[in-house]
């Protein structure tokens, strides 16, 4: 992380020789305000639920729908989050290069991307998927918006815990495009994400802490040593795994599911513990290694999901 300064100079607005940002940076500064890669998150645990409600292969189109619909809703989401947390993310390593910080778009030009994004976005879901899903998301988004960006994050060190609410609505989207109604099911995946993202995101805030700590954001690890974060983890890790579990006897999974979250479960779990364990030796990153923990916690996560998709599919 830099100093606090204006974030921006020669060495960071990739323009033009004329000073202006070229036509695919103003492109690719849009698109980054979408934070594509939380996005990419957000579509595994959507997909594949879509497969386990259809118990099989769900219509393509459907599924092509649904993902355009979500991608849009969520970086709708994604993008107002920018707006709102530009005078922070231009003090952040992790975050100064975003197209706010460096001034290649402007906060009123954010703030209607985002806001045609979302209606955009709601229109596609309900006219293409159904209204049951798209106001789900015109939930998720207003939950990431109003409660966790602007209520809890520089607020409470639970800020990532209940803040985490809006990126479990996927599942919920995914099993009612399918559906048109809830069930126990997705609720069980839902708990999955809620549990699973604090030690997911600690993890990452550990590796930024400084960065967090510089403007004000009181992330888990800027109030606590990493032993007490770790500790943290392990707990929600166990609740994670062993709700996990429960898919199981509710959805009626065969064999496929439950012995690859035992298995992945049973990794993550080590995981965590390993760095409970170096946390306890030293308070230094480069011992605990919490990136470790989170690339691991991505995995997990990852491949959970694909067997949910795979379970009703190979039918053992």
């Amino acid at each position: 992380m830099t100093a606090l300064s204006s974030g921006v100079d020669s060495t960071e607005t990739d323009a033009s020789p004329q000073g202006r940002p070229r036509a695919l940076d103003v492109v690719a500064a849009y698109v980054g305000l979408t934070k594509p890669r939380v996005i990419e998150l957000l579509l595994l645990t959507t997909v594949p639920v879509m497969f386990a409600a259809q118990r099989g292969v769900p219509p393509l189109g459907l599924v092509v729908a649904t993902v355009v619909g979500g991608t849009m809703s969520a970086g709708a989401a994604n993008a107002l989050n920018c707006v709102y947390d530009r005078d922070i993310d231009e003090h952040m390593r992790r975050t100064r290069r975003r197209a706010l910080p460096r001034h290649i778009v402007t906060p009123r030009a954010a703030l209607v991307f985002g806001l045609v994004l979302l209606v955009a976005s709601t229109l596609v879901l309900g006219l293409l998927v159904n209204w049951l899903s798209a106001w789900l998301a015109v939930g998720a988004s207003a939950f990431y918006l109003f409660v966790y960006t602007m209520l809890l994050k520089r607020r409470t060190t639970q800020n990532v815990v209940w803040g985490g609410i809006a990126g479990c609505f996927p599942t919920l989207i995914g099993w009612t495009a399918v559906t048109g109604e809830l069930s126990w099911t997705p609720f069980v995946l839902f708990l999955v994400v809620f549990f699973w993202t604090p030690p997911h995101t600690w993890a990452l805030a550990m590796r930024y802490r400084e960065d967090y700590a510089r403007v004000d954001v009181p992330m888990l690890p800027v109030v606590k040593d990493a032993e007490g974060v770790a500790r943290q983890v392990v707990a929600y890790t166990w609740v994670t795994v062993l709700t996990s579990m429960l898919l199981w006897p509710v959805a009626g999974t065969g064999l496929v599911y439950p012995v690859v979250a035992a298995l992945l479960g049973g990794a993550f779990l080590v995981e965590a513990h390993l760095m409970w364990h170096r946390a306890r030796r030293s308070d230094d990153l480069a011992v605990v290694r919490p990136m470790r923990l989170f690339h691991w916690s991505n995995m997990y996560l990852s491949l959970l999901f694909v067997a949910v998709a795979l379970d009703p599919i190979l039918g053992l």
